[in-house]
């Protein structure tokens, strides 16, 4: 499922912004082999009617 999908599903009609946005990446180590976590933050700005 799109990114941008789960986000209108959660949390309404609108977008994440990208001025104030950060991206981690981080390392899981499992038995199974590795795997790799990302972490999106970025503000939720709702549309505007007109």
């Amino acid at each position: 499922m799109p990114i941008k999908a789960v986000v209108h599903e959660k949390f309404g009609d609108g977008i994440m912004s990208a001025i104030d946005f950060t991206l981690d990446v981080e390392k899981e180590e499992d038995p199974k082999g590795d795997r790799v976590k990302i972490i999106m933050s970025g503000k939720f700005l709702p549309y505007k009617k007109w």
